[in-house]
């Protein structure tokens, strides 16, 4: 490798740097030691000189002694000995010189010599130390360096190619903008050649048709002949005959996308009407299909597309279809059938067709819808659109989904996807429900209040048609006391296969639950391989805060992470978004990975497709209900065990994945096995005046599956007694009937129906829209200050419900102007669904309203009286939620007749304390506030309220109340 070879040069080269002062450290004493030797051979011959000098001094010495021959002998004798002791002395000195240095040089000769073998011994010894030691530490510090020096080279190129790819990115973005222009320039003319075409094909039509309904009469017959052939033979109607094997289709390559998918040419006009509870007016039954020929869809008479092939393909793989053989054989022989089928095993998706194709849509001769239940508004929705796409059919035409306010399904509907309500709503025009042949009740074990009424109610309609087929569908085996509740219906499981999931708990509870699902959700995005996020949250206005903090924080990382909510409330458009696949496995060149965050509707109700990590923080948003107090609030409560186990399996349905549970594992030993049923925690007040409508008079005897509380039951009769909707006896009455029709809350129905009488009926209607409607106002943490700025231009001065009012009357204005409404939302932080959603709640009460012959009529703005008779229109419905001022530092009330103690919230429009409040509802936090609240006089609850509500004897004695209307009621009596 590239980074070893590296290492070894350097480190070689580093040796032989070290080895170099070694070597000349040596040739240094070598030296010395020669340089010693000369010095010494210098000295000796200076030493060999002084002794010639000496030898040619004794010389001169005898010359000199011969001419002293002549002195005296005593002279001679005395001279002699003193030069033999002056040459005796100097030669000794001479000697003892040459002996003491030749001692010393031989001293110092050898100490050096010594010296020098110890220096080199020791020097030896150290470098083959120095050698085995040193080695290895200077390898690790030169490699530890090389990483370092990597890892800053690495870190240049990852900023360049971050930088590079931003730029990239940027360019890309503005190229697929102005693709997106070119498209949607392209889609406009497109649509206007389609417009111009069908309206061609729409009178070619109407030619067909003519000629057409003869045909359609004789096969009407033989229909009914078939039909009563089958009887006899105790077999089901002939089936709707199947597409062609996916193995002859046209290659998919060229497969349009389904959004831009070709209407059919023969299919019936779409009629998107909205729903009208109040007429009587039963709907033409559905017309059979014309006869299929080969590649051809037999609902609408088109070539099938190669995009239908493909979908045919991925639903063969399903284990709803693997069972349908199964299936079918139970349905024949059972009128009800309990089925439980994992998430994404497609049993709401091609169960009802299954039956569609197997002939259940014709019954006793008669064309009859298949009608499918969901729990909410999106799953609702989702699953008609899903459908639509597979059978390649328009919404509204074949397949139509019918919500709350919104009826889109037409006479030639086979498949209707209502919500419960609706259902609900449809028996009170048809009992018996005798437009369906079977009824298919879907995610029964969510046990919702109105599910479990409908299985009431279904259970006396089969008993009346023998005919009626009744599925009853589960995403839990936790269904056993609903199949005991239909004796003798038979459990069918459907198998799934499902991959292991590592399940990973926190050490202790987090306290801000939010932050850390957003940080768990970096980290997973940061550190855990290819795979999409789903992220569950209790709150939508949690779900929209996390979405905005995850893109904050996607910005700075080098993958995209692209980030989708999913709740009840958004727009088709966004809810699709959070199905379709993450950009990257479209093509796209840059990795993406995508987040889901959601409610427990993705629980499942909804089935998103490649989830391999899932962040659960163990909360859900459910309703509770006191009867004592009559305080109804959402709060945030722990989920189930059941509920647990089911987010845990969403990671492991295409490979094996993950599960971040941010509580400890210690805390599912406080759980309930499941969820408690709906019904015991929930106002039942709607639910029993339903059951009047339908003439259950006994409610207290009703075949629950699990009854609710006889104190609820109790109190719900209280309150319809006090509303006007039954009498004493507790027969409805005919502002019952009204109110019944009405898709809205009884109160909100009774402040409809008083609405002529206060001259205020469109101010009303508007106001029970907004009420009715999503949140209205957007609280964005980084704009916190401009939209309380925002709602202060809106702000009334009596109060929360006028500061609606005049929210829905400027948006309104704005239309009409021709201004864009979007832009007036955004400007207001105001939320753009909240008020497309109030807009179409509006037109539909308004419809019911006139069909039940209440008058629109409104009271002059300029009159004093505009927002005075709003206001007792207000205490009309809601006399019963009136609260009295109690401290005006803590901003404290007390509800009249319970004493319960309410705090008014600090995002009121009210900018003083009144001393008289009638609120629409109360939410439960820290403390227990009122959410919507609009000041109101005293005196106007002795004249609206029914008599003796407001007696003194009535009124808690803790509230201050009490001792104000005893006053009131007395100085009115002596006034006369």
């Amino acid at each position: 490798m590239e980074g070893t070879a590296i290492t070894a040069e350097m480190l070689q080269q580093l040796y032989q740097t070290d080895a170099q002062p070694q070597a000349e450290h040596a040739a240094d004493v070598q030296s010395n030691m020669q340089s010693n030797a000369a010095n010494a051979a210098l000295q000796w011959q200076q030493m060999l000189q002084q002794m010639q000098m000496g030898e040619e001094y004794e010389g001169q010495h005898q010359q000199d002694a011969e001419q002293i021959n002549q002195l005296t002998p005593e002279q001679l004798a005395q001279m002699h000995e003193m030069m033999n002791r002056q040459q005796q002395e100097v030669q000794q000195n001479q000697m003892d010189q040459i002996n003491n240095f030749m001692t010393q040089q031989e001293m110092q000769m050898q100490y050096r010599l010594q010296q020098e073998s110890q220096d080199m011994q020791d020097e030896d010894q150290y470098q083959d130390q120095y050698d085995e030691e040193t080695q290895e530490q200077l390898q690790q510090q030169f490699q530890q360096q090389m990483q370092q020096q990597m890892q800053q080279h690495m870190q240049q190129q990852m900023q360049q190619q971050m930088q590079q790819q931003m730029q990239q990115q940027m360019m890309q973005d503005q190229t697929h903008q102005q693709m997106m222009q070119d498209q949607t320039h392209q889609q406009m003319m497109q649509e206007q050649t389609h417009q111009q075409m069908m309206q061609e094909q729409t009178h070619q039509q109407m030619m067909q048709e003519q000629t057409h309904q003869q045909m359609m009469q004789e096969q009407t017959h033989q229909h009914i002949m078939q039909e009563q052939t089958h009887q006899q033979a105790h077999q089901h109607p002939p089936p709707l005959q199947h597409a062609p094997p996916a193995q002859h289709a046209p290659p998919a390559q060229h497969a349009p996308p389904a959004q831009h998918a070709p209407p059919a040419q023969h299919a019936p006009p779409v009629h998107h009407s909205q729903m009208h509870y109040g007429q009587h007016s039963h709907p033409k039954p559905p017309r059979p299909p014309d006869p299929p020929r080969q590649n051809q869809n037999p609902l609408t008479g088109s070539l099938y597309t190669p995009r239908f092939y493909y979908l045919l393909e991925k639903r063969q793989r399903l284990p709803a279809w693997a069972a349908r053989q199964e299936f079918l054989k139970l349905m024949q022989n059972n009128q009800v059938l309990v089925l439980v089928g994992e998430p994404g095993s497609g049993k709401t998706t091609q169960l009802p067709q299954i039956l569609l194709d197997a002939g259940y849509h014709v019954q006793l001769g008669q064309v009859r819808a298949i009608c499918c239940v969901q729990p909410t508004q999106l799953a609702t929705i989702s699953a008609a659109t899903r459908i639509c796409e597979e059978l390649e059919v328009q919404v509204g035409s074949f397949v139509g989904h019918v919500t709350r306010f919104e009826d889109r399904t037409s006479g030639d509907s086979l498949l209707r996807f209502v919500t419960e309500e609706a259902l609900f709503r449809e028996a009170l025009e048809d009992p018996l429900l005798e437009r369906y042949s079977v009824i298919i009740l879907d995610e029964v074990q969510q046990r919702t209040c109105e599910m479990d009424v409908l299985l009431g109610i279904l259970k006396m309609v089969m008993q009346r048609r023998p005919e009626l087929k009744l599925l009853l569908l589960s995403s839990s085996e936790e269904v056993r006391k609903v199949q005991s509740h239909f004796e003798g219906a038979p459990l069918l499981k459907v198998p799934h296969r499902t991959f292991a999931v590592e399940v990973l708990h926190t050490q202790e509870a987090e306290r801000d639950y939010l932050k850390a699902a957003v940080r768990t959700t970096i980290q997973v995005h940061t550190t855990e391989p290819d795979g999409d996020i789903l992220l569950f949250l209790p709150h939508e206005d949690e779900i929209d805060l996390a979405c905005q903090m995850l893109r904050k924080e996607a910005v700075h990382l080098p993958v995209h992470l692209d980030v989708r909510p999913i709740y009840v409330g958004l727009p088709l458009m966004d809810i699709q978004r959070a199905f379709e696949p993450a950009p990257s496995r479209m093509g796209a060149v840059k990795s993406v990975r995508k987040v889901v965050v959601a409610t427990n509707v993705a629980e499942t109700s909804l089935c998103i497709d490649h989830i391999v990590y899932v962040i659960d923080t163990g909360l859900v948003k459910q309703r509770a209900y006191n009867p004592r107090t009559r305080v109804e609030a959402q709060i945030v409560t722990p989920i189930s065990k059941t509920s647990a186990l089911q987010r845990a399996r969403l990671a492991a349905r295409t490979k094996p994945g993950k599960c971040f549970r941010l509580y400890p594992e210690r805390a599912q030993s406080e759980w309930p096995p499941m969820i408690q049923p709906e019904i015991k925690r929930s106002n039942l007040t709607t639910m029993v005046l339903m059951l009047k409508r339908l003439g259950f008079d006994d409610v207290v005897h009703f075949d629950f599956v699990d009854p609710p509380s006889p104190e609820a039951l109790m109190r719900a009769l209280q309150t319809l007694n006090n509303l006007g909707c039954i009498d004493n006896n507790g027969n409805i009455t005919e502002v019952g009937n009204q109110a019944s029709r009405l898709p809205v809350d009884p109160q909100i129905a009774k402040m409809l129906i008083e609405g002529p009488k206060h001259r205020c009926s469109n101010e009303a209607l508007s106001i029970a829209a907004m009420l009715s409607s999503l949140p209205v106002w957007l609280r964005p943490n980084d704009a916190f200050r401009a939209a309380n700025e925002a709602k202060a231009r809106f702000a009334h001065m009596d109060g929360d419900h006028l500061t609606l009012l005049n929210v829905f009357h400027a948006y309104k204005q704005q239309i009409q102007d021709g201004h864009d409404a979007v832009r007036f939302c955004a400007g207001n932080f105001i939320s753009i669904r909240a008020m497309r959603h109030a807009e179409v709640a509006r037109d539909s009460l308004k419809v019911i309203m006139e069909s039940i012959g209440l008058q629109m009529v409104s009271t002059d703005f300029q009159d004093k009286e505009y927002y005075p008779n709003i206001r007792r229109c207000l205490v009309s419905g809601f006399f019963m939620q009136v609260a009295c001022l109690e401290s005006e530092k803590r901003a404290a009330y007390s509800m009249l007749r319970e004493g319960q103690e309410v705090i008014l919230h600090p995002s009121t429009s009210l900018g003083h304390r009144p001393e008289w409040l009638v609120f629409h509802e109360l939410c439960l936090s820290s403390k227990l506030f009122i959410k919507t609240g609009t000041q109101i006089k005293p005196e106007w609850l002795f004249d609206i309220a029914p008599s003796g509500y407001f007696d003194a004897q009535r009124i808690n004695e803790k509230c201050s109340a009490r001792a104000k209307l005893d006053r009131l009621l007395t100085r009115r009596f002596s006034q006369g």
